[in-house]
This record gives structure tokens, C-alpha cells and sequence, in this order.
């Protein structure tokens, strides 16, 4: 099966669902990773579809924490287990970047449905796999790129973009600037240390890591990367190792990349280029806190992203910069200027992205339509991530072929 078939197969028929589903049936959902996104998304999945089912970490203290707000909740260290329950219909992969091909290909395989959280893959070839499960198994697998289901988004799209009120596009600048993770430099770890009472949420190390817990399962936690002793910031803060994760790009880039693809109606770089470095972390991280990427497009135009841990910077956004008008857009608002200076129009957000985005989830799962964030889009916003974290890592301008999904030669 071709690329362009799996994802031309997107369209689920209800005739292919194991089970009928009302327009008011409770799903049986799973969460497989009880860490700070998956706290985020249990509230989310709580009030639209009810108490998640069952509850997996290898991590135990995580997964009984959150058993307070799923009393109900089988426990499981294994993803594997979790697929074998009866009359389960769905999983919410929200572990870590490593673990998300892997564990939505199993419970594709296994006829769940998938919510996988972004970015979809760590690295690129394994996205086509995460798709081909989808499609041989006729299963609806969602990316959790809220964006895509964002009303202020989508109406800002269908006014300005689709009815050409820009013109020609030939820039589009997306920025971040935070620093991806959680920005550990001498200075600000002195004036926002690690919260010591909440070692299940964010990003820092709580004390009292030194030796891992006896219920943390941290061979299981590696899974396919290379064995290292416990090491508590690569497991707490996984999101500043490239073993784990493709730091900036894959936890913030991808947002910004996936919305452009959504606005532009194209997907497929044909060449990447990044700049920047380690210039002011000091906690051992092997990602970059620093970086200027620009991707070029078929037609004409490029996409920019910058971030930098830089204070009093609005802290981020993306503008789309045409011939006959000009868009900002984050996820608080849009803002469009007329090139002809007629008066602006500000809109802003009047609903929860995420909510909204799991809403489409489970409206998708009963109806068998295509989600808004079909994994075929969360594979192609991801690939782009990667092939800057390519041009970054390779020190060179990266070429590619979109439609082969192949790396040119030099």
C-alpha cells in the first residue's frame, strides 16, 4: 500500500466498528502515561466522556494519584495488558515521545481507537507505520494538535486564507520563545527550583529522586533506548534529551508547523535549514534551547521559527505575511490587517482547545469520520520538525522530496 493510498483511506465506515455507538454512548477509554499531559487531558476526557477505564505508567505512584479522580480505574504498568481488556474502546497515548509509535500501533492493531498526543512520532519513519495501522484496521487515530480543532482557528482559516483576503503568501513567521522544556540555567534554578511536593507534575526533578522509586519501572521506561543507569532529569524531564524527544521542534514547533500546514493546504517541505545551540541551559540537556529554523514550500513560499529562553518577548505566535493583508494568530486570538490600512479585526478565543479537540475525538469514534487531526497530518507536521532537528544535528541545509518522503543526497 502506497503512501498516497493510506492516506487516501482516511473515510471509516460505521459498518466497520465492532460495536454501535449512539451520539450519547459513554466510550470506554484508557490512558496509557499519568504524567503532567495526561493530568491535562484526564480533566478534558472526565467531563466530555466520563472517568477513564483504566490507567497505565510505569510509574505506579503516578497512576495511583490519579486513580483519586478514576476510582473506577483498573491499574496497569504494562501498555500491553491494558489492550486485553474486554469491551475497551479507546486509548489516550500521552507518555512520552519515545513511546508513541509503539504503543498506538499496538492498540491500533489491537482495534482501539487512538488519541496519540503530539508529536505523533520521534522519528520520521515512524509515522508511515502509525498510519498503515490506522488504515488496515480501520481505526480513527487523532494527534493532539488542538489547533486543528480550535473554532477561533478554523474560522480565521475559512475567512482569511480560503478566500485569499492575503494574497500571495510568501512568509510565514512562527515563534515560541521559552526555550522548550524547562529552562534550567544556574540562575533560574536558584529562582524557581523543582516544587519538592509535587513530584507527579511538571517538568522539574523533586527531591528525594536521587535513588529511583521502588515502584518505577525504569527498564520499562527505556523501552528501545539504549539501557543507562536511573538518571532522574531524563526521566522527569525527558523533553531535554534527544533519546526521548526532539526538544523544541517536537514540543512546540509542531503546534505552529501544524497549524501552517492547516492554513496553507500544504504539508511537504523541500528543504530545511536550522541555526542555534545549547547557549544558556546548564543541566545536561542534549537538545537546543536556542534555534532559528526556516522550511521551504512548494509554491513559493517559506516558514520561519525562532525561540529563545528571552524575556519580555510576547511569547509566541504566527503571522502569515501576503500581498494584500496580514494575520497573527495564537491561541488566545487572531488579529487581520488590511494592506490598504482599512480597520483591523481582532478575534479572540471564547472556548478550551483541548476540550474541543477530545470533543472531535469521541464525536469521530462513534461516527467513524476523519478526526481534525488525522494521524496523516500529525505525520507530516512531525516529519517537518524532524528535518529541521536534521538540518540542526547535520550542520547543512537539508533537501527533500515530499511526495517519496526521502532525504535527497548532498
Amino acid at each position: 500500500m502506497t503512501r498516497r493510498n493510506l492516506i487516501a483511506s482516511a473515510a471509516i465506515t460505521a459498518a466497520s466498528y465492532s460495536r454501535v455507538l449512539g451520539a450519547n454512548d459513554r466510550l470506554s477509554v484508557a490512558l496509557i502515561g499519568c504524567g503532567a499531559r495526561g493530568g491535562q487531558l484526564q480533566t478534558a476526557f472526565d467531563k466530555l466522556n466520563g472517568p477513564f477505564a483504566a490507567l497505565c505508567d510505569v510509574y505506579q505512584a503516578r497512576a495511583l494519584r490519579m486513580q483519586h479522580v478514576c476510582p473506577e480505574a483498573k491499574l496497569f504498568g504494562d501498555h500491553r495488558k491494558v489492550l486485553e481488556m474486554p469491551g475497551l474502546d479507546a486509548v489516550v497515548v500521552a507518555a512520552p515521545d519515545h513511546w508513541h509509535a509503539q504503543i498506538a500501533i499496538d492498540a491500533l492493531n489491537a482495534g482501539k481507537d487512538v488519541y496519540v498526543e503530539k508529536p505523533l512520532t520521534l522519528r520520521m519513519e515512524e509515522g508511515p507505520q502509525i498510519i498503515r495501522a490506522a488504515r488496515m484496521n480501520e481505526r480513527i487515530c487523532q494527534t493532539g494538535a488542538q489547533q486543528r480543532s480550535g473554532t477561533h482557528y478554523i474560522q480565521a482559516r475559512d475567512e482569511y486564507l480560503r478566500k485569499k483576503r492575503l494574497g500571495k503568501i510568501n512568509l510565514v513567521r512562527t515563534w515560541w520563545f521559552d526555550g522548550g522544556g524547562q529552562i534550567r540555567s544556574a540562575e533560574a534554578a536558584a529562582a524557581r527550583p523543582a516544587n519538592p511536593n509535587d513530584p507527579f507534575r511538571g517538568h522539574g526533578v523533586p527531591k528525594g529522586m536521587e535513588n529511583k522509586p521502588a515502584d518505577l519501572d525504569w527498564n520499562r521506561y527505556l523501552g528501545a533506548v539504549k539501557w543507562r543507569a536511573w538518571d532522574p532529569p531524563q526521566f522527569f524531564n525527558f523533553r531535554n534529551y534527544m533519546d526521548f524527544n526532539g526538544g523544541i521542534m517536537t514540543d512546540k514547533f509542531v503546534h505552529w508547523v501544524d497549524v501552517v500546514h492547516m492554513f496553507m493546504g500544504q504539508d511537504g517541505p523541500i528543504s530545511a535549514d536550522a541555526a542555534g545551540g545549547i547557549y544558556i541551559s546548564q543541566d545536561g540537556r542534549t537538545v537546543p534551547d536556542t534555534l532559528n529554523v526556516h522550511l521551504e514550500y512548494p509554491g513559493n513560499w517559506i516558514c520561519t521559527y525562532s525561540n529563545t529562553p528571552q524575556a519580555r518577548l510576547e511569547r509566541e505566535g504566527i503571522e502569515f505575511c501576503g500581498t494584500d493583508g496580514h494575520l497573527f494568530i495564537n491561541r488566545l486570538k487572531f488579529e487581520y490587517f488590511a494592506a490598504d490600512g482599512a480597520d483591523s479585526v481582532t478575534v479572540t478565543c471564547q472556548t478550551d482547545l483541548v476540550d474541543e479537540h477530545v470533543q472531535n475525538f469521541l464525536d469521530c469514534c462513534r461516527s467513524r469520520r476523519t478526526p481534525n487531526g488525522d494521524v496523516a497530518a500529525g505525520h507530516r507536521s512531525a516529519q517537518a520538525a524532524h528535518l529541521a532537528n536534521l538540518s540542526y544535528l547535520q550542520r547543512r541545509r537539508i533537501h527533500f522530496d515530499p511526495d517519496r518522503e526521502l532525504v535527497l543526497p548532498l
